[in-house]
């Protein structure tokens, strides 16, 4: 398996919760902590599993997922990816299955439940966290693409997280704490966010987060 994550502190913990090898039958055999990295990574060890977050620098977990497709889509020993995220929200989740996921869960799981994912869609099933299954059965019904958000779509995968938190009533202080980041770096997101959306001021931005259903 390889483990993608920006936050070395969190790939730490997920190689000492489910990395005994002997334990858990779960062999890390790399990590990345960019679209980079994780591109070569996964080209040079052709994993079984790829753990991977949805939001890192470089362009995104969709990123890694478009430039890895021909690995995925393999005929002979394919490499999967379980996409691991604290996002739950249905645009996330929607984004990494259409590029070519096999599951998607969010870092609440138990290391115990990890491991069950990570060998399930070895063997080919799809895992989800359970109130995200309905996200992608719905967006599936139906043959036609959802529409694409032009608006959302100028935003990177960063300006969109910090979007998201700071349309939950999140301080500047507290989103710089959740993603590991400084205040300055909220603040220039914000008003990156604010500029590219065309919004005056913070209660614009929640409504128009409220109206797109993320939050």
């Amino acid at each position: 398996m390889v483990l993608v994550d920006d936050h070395r502190m969190f790939r730490a913990g997920v190689q000492a919760e489910i990395g005994r090898t002997d334990e858990t039958g779960v062999d890390v055999v790399g990590e990345a902590g960019d679209v980079e990295q994780a591109v070569s990574v996964i080209a040079a060890t052709r994993p079984e599993v790829v753990l991977l977050d949805v939001h890192l620098p470089g362009g995104g977990g969709v990123e890694v997922l478009r430039r890895s497709a021909s690995l995925t889509g393999a005929a002979d020993s394919p490499v999967r990816f379980l996409a691991l995220s604290v996002s739950d929200a249905a645009e996330d989740v929607i984004g990494v299955i259409r590029g070519g996921a096999r599951g998607y869960v969010t870092k609440t799981i138990t290391g115990t439940d990890l491991v069950d994912a990570i060998f399930r869609v070895s063997d080919g099933d799809a895992v989800f966290s359970p109130r995200l299954a309905g996200f992608v059965l719905d967006a599936f019904a139906s043959t036609d693409a959802p529409p694409v958000d032009e608006d959302l779509d100028r935003l990177t995968q960063r300006e969109r997280e910090v979007l998201r938190l700071i349309a939950r009533g999140y301080a500047y202080k507290e989103v710089a704490k959740q993603l590991f980041i400084s205040v300055k770096t909220v603040e220039s997101h914000v008003s990156a966010v604010l500029r590219k959306l065309q919004l005056s001021n913070r209660h614009e931005l929640t409504r128009w987060a409220a109206a797109r259903r993320l939050v």
